[in-house]
Parts: structure tokens; sequence; C-alpha cells
């Protein structure tokens, strides 16, 4: 992230950013660029201790086939391959080969251009962004690539009523194309998180052609930019892209198609990788790590994760997310103390050892340890304390044990973590009851606003705003717990409008502490990225951001 600071000569231009430049700088020295535990350093190369990170290394062209599909055995369906609609971890595996964006990040976690020649730049007041595009660029339906389709899809992500982008856009007033490669974004006030947003899904440029003919339905064809265009898709079992002869740098390109295959149990996937029947297995079981790591046809490639997986509480999601906040007729939902008790019976170490055999990372807070806007605040975790969760729940006047439903993935890790939970719960007063469901299902469910608890995580950003204000933001367009806290809404706004590091810090410092006293949304770990390449492959690459890039790989001669 250290390459955040703008093209713009003029310093008063500069000024609104600068603080957000620094802390993005701040963030690449600590995040990418060290290990993930205290056992040595970065690297991108090879197999290597269980604290290194290890992204991967670009294909050597003179050392790699032309041709070959590449098979990404996946752990989970993808949602919808629509950008302004998807919120799934999987659909970005796949964008990453159709739907190159504005901006894009490295494996230092900087942010730099892909369809924009350079970075943005912004007014004296914070309120003007230019972006430049790239010229010469094709759509993979042959359409040309140009100011007019940016707006378009901006346009779409914030008005959109079903958008997942809106909230992240924050403020934009309007959208200026004064030629056919330039972009002024209106803001009606700064924000600092803008060029983060912009860096992923809400950069995303789709075809103007595609979107005025598919409308709603674009995700049954999607059209972008990129080194490969959609071909077909299988529900619950594949999806297959194919080289677009259309792409501006498609002498880069060496396979001929990529195929990603549903495989929700990690044993199947390892044993497809060992097979062959797969070249690469994404989120690899913390159990199949160590034999994995002994296979000398395997690199393990990991990195430390930006987000988080945690637990989320209906507090008032009853008509569907975006949606206005309605009482739910639940303790759980009703009394903070509830939830709090919930969280001190929770014994995050034990369960990161126990059930990831200590690959993973303990974590109470949205904000990573890593970040430049942490604080002690905002990395304070409640104590595991099963009698104090027994005595919150004696003075909320509910009966123990108190049943709580918990909707989960059905995949082996997940459920290991929910019967962990089950178990741990138990001293603490709760009787925890276990829901499974396949992942699209559950990304549904939890929108309709149809469950009580649920657990899931977030990849992770590069700003914090993003990983935290659309998920508790009031009416934000991925917050399904429905949780609604003006005080908190106030601390978040401020903090995407400062310019100042320190500034920045102490807000989410107090934003944290406002979480954990509602209780809305508990966090429990970070995750380690793991994914697993044959080394028949080259060029496969998984950066801080938990995204598998496969789309310049290739096949070793």
């Amino acid at each position: 992230m250290t390459n955040l600071s703008f093209s713009e000569t003029s310093q008063s231009r500069r000024r609104p950013l600068r603080a957000a430049v620094a802390a993005v700088a701040v963030f690449c020295t600590v995040v990418a660029c060290s290990p993930v535990s205290d056992s040595g350093g970065t690297q991108s190369g090879d197999n290597q201790s269980a604290g290194q990170d290890s992204f991967g290394t670009p294909a050597d062209a003179a050392a790699v086939k032309q041709g070959g599909k590449l098979v990404i055995a996946l752990s989970a369906e993808p949602d919808a391959l629509d950008p302004t609609l998807s919120r799934s971890l999987y659909s970005r595996y796949v964008f990453q080969a159709m739907c190159q964006k504005l901006y894009d990040v490295n494996e230092q976690a900087q942010v730099v251009p892909q369809l924009a020649t350079a970075l943005p730049t912004t007014s004296g007041d914070g309120r003007t962004v230019t972006i430049t595009l790239r010229q010469g660029v094709r759509f993979g339906d042959g359409t040309a690539f140009d100011s007019a389709a940016v707006k378009a899809t901006l346009q779409r992500h914030l008005t959109n009523a079903r958008s997942a982008r809106r909230s992240e856009l924050g403020p934009i007033d309007g959208v200026d194309t004064p030629d056919a490669h330039t972009v002024v974004l209106r803001l009606k006030q700064p924000f600092a998180p803008l060029l983060g947003a912009l860096a992923d899904r809400a950069g995303m440029i789709m075809s103007a052609k595609a979107l005025q003919s598919l409308g709603d339905d674009f995700a049954s064809a999607p059209v972008c930019v990129g080194p490969f265009k959609f071909a077909k898709r299988v529900p619950q079992n594949s999806i297959d892209v194919v080289r677009d002869p259309n792409y501006y740098e498609a002498d880069k390109v060496h396979l001929d198609g990529i195929s990603w295959r549903i495989l929700s149990d990690a044993s199947i996937r390892a044993a497809n990788l060992r097979s062959g029947d797969a070249q690469v297995a994404d989120s690899i079981s913390t159990q199949d790590v160590a034999s994995l790591r002994q296979d000398a046809a395997v690199s393990v490639l990991q990195s430390q994760s930006l987000g988080y997986q945690g637990l989320t509480i209906n507090t008032g999601n009853v008509d569907g997310v975006g949606t206005a906040p309605k009482p739910i007729n639940r303790p759980l939902a009703q009394n903070a103390k509830v939830r709090q008790a919930f969280e001190h019976a929770i014994d995050r170490k034990a369960l990161v050892d126990a059930v990831f055999n200590g690959l993973h990372a303990v974590a109470c807070s949205p904000i990573s340890p890593a970040s430049p806007f942490s604080s002690p605040e905002a990395q304070t975790c409640p104590a595991h304390d099963p009698e104090k969760a027994k005595q919150l729940l004696t003075e909320a006047g509910v009966q123990t044990p108190y049943p709580v439903t918990m909707l989960a993935s059905n995949t082996p890790d997940t459920l290991r973590l929910a019967q962990a939970l089950q178990s741990m719960v138990k001293d603490g007063g709760f009787d925890l009851k276990i829901n499974p469901v396949e992942y699209s299902s559950l990304l549904d469910e939890q929108d309709r606003g149809n469950f009580e608890l649920l657990q899931l995580g977030w990849s992770g950003r590069i700003d914090p705003d993003a990983n935290i204000t659309n998920f508790v933001g009031t009416g934000a367009s991925q917050n399904v717990s429905g949780y609604s806290n003006p005080q908190l809404d106030n601390l978040l706004t401020q903090a995407r409008q400062a310019n100042d590091i320190e500034a920045r810090k102490k807000l989410y410092g107090q934003a944290v502490t406002l979480l954990q006293q509602d209780d809305a949304l508990i966090y429990l770990y970070r995750q380690r990225n793991l994914t697993a390449v044959s080394k028949q492959i080259q060029g496969l690459q998984v950066f801080p951001d938990g995204v598998i890039r496969a789309a310049f790989a290739g096949f070793t001669k």
C-alpha cells in the first residue's frame, strides 16, 4: 500500500489524502512485508515454515507452455457474477480473471493502477477526484472501454436496489465524463476509503452494452475487461472462462481457459490436487497443511488475511438486508447483555488451537493489529469468562440453558468450528443448536434475515472502513444483522472524512468499544489464506487480500 500518493504534483491538491496515503504506506511495511508470526520474514517462493507468507511468484514466460485449461478446486460456490451484487470471496476469484478494476492491490498491499493509467488526483477540498483511463482497451464483447462505461457502472453501483457497493462508494454525488478517457467523481464530502473501494468490486467496470441488454440478469452472461471471458456456469458444479482475444495484454496470457470446480470438502479438494484432476485447491484445511507441505509435487501458498471470521446476531433484520431495522422478539436480539454473555462464553484461543491447529490468529476486532489504524482500544478482547456469562444471563432475566440456533455453512472445517463452539458455550449457560446449509443458500438466508445467529466471515480490505461500515452502519448494504447505533454511525462518518491518521485511529478505537458493548457482531479469528498448487503450474499467486490470481499462470514446460 505504499503507492497511494497521488500523481498530481500540486501540494494543495494532494493535501486532503496525505494522511491516508501515509497510513497505507505503514500498512504495507507491517502487513504484507512481515511474517504472520515471529518465525521469519516474508518470501514469495515455495514451501517454507508455517510462520512465513508465501504469495507465489509470477510465471517465467520462457518456462511455461502456451495453452491448456487450469482446474481450480473451489471450496464454495460463488454468488452472482455481478460486481454490483456480489458479496462472496469466491466470486472475486472468478472476477480476478475476467473483470479488471480501475485499481488493483499488489503483493505488498499497495494500490496500483489497472484500468486507470495512474492513481487519481484530488482537489484541495477533497470533493473532486479525477481518474484517467487506459486507451485502446476493449470489453469481452468487443465494445470500447471508456468513461461512459465507467459512469454506467458506477451509477448502477449507486442506484441498484440490491447493490452491495452503494455504501462502499460513500458520498459520490455525480460522475462526469469530460472526454472518453477521463472520469471525474464529485463527492458531497471528502471520503478517505474511496481508493480502496475502487481497488475492489466497486472498481470493476462492466460493458455498457451488456448492462443495457441484460439489466439485472447481467450475472447470467457477465462481460468485463479481462484476460479471460465468461464461457459457462453449471450451478453447484463449475464455472468456466476462456481466453479473451480482445484483452489489451493478451501476450501475457498463457492458458486457454480456467475452470473452477465446486468441491466443498477440503479433503476431496486435496485428493483432486494429488490425483492431478485439479492443479489448485483453495482454502485448504489446516488439518491437511502438514501433509501437503511434505508432498514434493505441491506448493502451499499462504498469507495473512486482512479480514476476520465471526458471528453475526440478527438484531433487527426482519424485512431483508438494507431495510429499516425492526424489533425482534428474542432476548438475544433485544438485550445486549445476552449477546455479551455469549461472547464471554467463547475461548478464542482454545478454538484456534483445537479446530485449526493454531494456524489462525485470535481476533476481537474488525481492525487488524498490523493496521496503522489500530490502537489498544481497537484490540481490546473481552475475556473468556463462563461465570460472567451466566451472571449476565441472570441479569437479563433469561432461563438457562438459553437456546440459540446458529446458521453455518456445511463444510467440514466450519462444522468442526460450530461443534467446538457448541461445546464451549454450554459452560456459559447456552444451548447452541447448529443449522448447516450450503454456502450460497447461507448468503440468501442471511440477506433475508432468516437466522438468529450466523457464522460467516469477511476476506478483508486494505482500508478499515471497508471492514466495518458496510457491516454495522445503519442501512448499510451488507448489514445483515439489522444493527443500528447512531453514535457508531457518527464515529464511522467522522473517520471516513478525517485526513489525519491519529484522528482515524482514535475514532476506530471508540467504534470498537461501542461494537463490543452492543455485540451484534462477535469477531473470532483471522484466517491465514492457505492455497495448495501443483508444481506443474507457474505464476499462480495469492496476496493478503485472499484472492487467487490465476489469470497469468501457465503449465510448466
